[in-house]
């Protein structure tokens, strides 16, 4: 058993962390709106009110927290997780960021002797709730080697890429692959709409080809339904894809396909669906088709 500190209890944490429970951990969890603490004494985490109660006497201290700035602060700032760590503790960031964050969050904790990895995943909320999530890891491997018993209750998939930020630069790889497998998604329901197919039959078969992948295995029935609840939002993809373009325009690299399905995604958030499932992308390749499924 380990104690963890567990800050950032939203659509993905509160399942990771009731994944840690169950796999035997002692976990004491915090997050900012009440409606994320409430219910979490029923999935048997101990609800703190601040990130200090959050990390204090903690040996691992875990953040899955939206963005950038929110684990710059969470970690930075004042009673933040830099200021209550325990000495010796352990530090495991699950959040997509910059890998420009994920570095100086390591190094400022690395500088106080804290083993850090920056871990940030892919699988969704299903993946979340399964404990099938795929990890990727950036830091020292010999501290994944010691943590990895806690993520294993977490994902189903656990690799090692590269130094610290490392797992950020493979996050962004998997985003920009999401947004393009969703795209084509879409494109693909509207052609067979157009052709008056029959879109699950169609979609049953294609996923079992080289066509399949696990966005249709995961999104096709919510699609179809015109269920977009989110189980992964399109303005948090919007900020991953943003990601991606910031360190390709650093590098100097092209990806005009990603550049071109990330105005998609925009255009999305700024009329105000950025709350929907990424799924939604649909949406405007239907509106785009008024015409051809009539």
């Amino acid at each position: 058993m380990t104690v963890i500190g567990f800050i950032g209890l939203g659509v993905m944490g509160r399942p990771m962390a009731a994944n840690l429970v169950n796999a035997g951990h002692d976990v004491r969890g915090y997050a900012r709106s009440e409606s994320a603490r409430a219910g979490l004494a029923d999935l048997g985490i101990t609800a703190v009110d601040s990130v200090a109660a959050a990390v204090a006497g903690a040996e691992l201290v875990l953040t899955m927290l939206p963005d950038s700035p929110d684990v710059e602060a969470v970690v930075l700032g004042d009673d933040g997780v830099l200021a209550s760590i325990e000495p010796g503790a352990g530090y495991i960031d699950m959040s997509t960021i910059t890998p420009e964050s994920a570095r100086l969050v390591a190094d400022r904790l690395r500088e106080k002797g804290h083993a850090v990895l920056d871990a940030p995943v892919s699988g969704g909320e299903a993946g979340a709730q399964e404990g099938t999530l795929s990890i990727m890891v950036g830091g020292n491997a010999a501290d994944l080697d010691r943590w990895r018993n806690v993520l294993s209750a977490m994902g189903g998939t656990i690799v090692h890429v590269g130094d610290s930020g490392s797992g950020q630069v493979v996050k962004a790889a998997n985003q920009l692959m999401v947004a393009g497998h969703l795209q084509m998604l879409a494109e693909a329901i509207v052609f067979l709409e157009a052709q008056k197919t029959d879109v699950g039959t169609a979609l049953s078969v294609i996923a079992k080809g080289l066509g399949g992948s696990t966005v249709i295995d995961r999104k096709v029935n919510g699609v179809l339904a015109e269920n977009f609840r989110p189980g992964f939002r399109i303005e948090l993809h919007h900020k991953d894809l943003g990601i991606v373009r910031d360190a390709a325009r650093k590098t100097g690299t092209a990806l005009p396909v990603t550049a071109l399905i990330s105005q998609f995604v925009q255009s999305l958030v700024t009329r105000g669906d950025g709350g929907l499932d990424h799924s939604a992308l649909v949406t405007l390749a239907r509106e785009a088709n008024v015409g051809a499924r009539a």
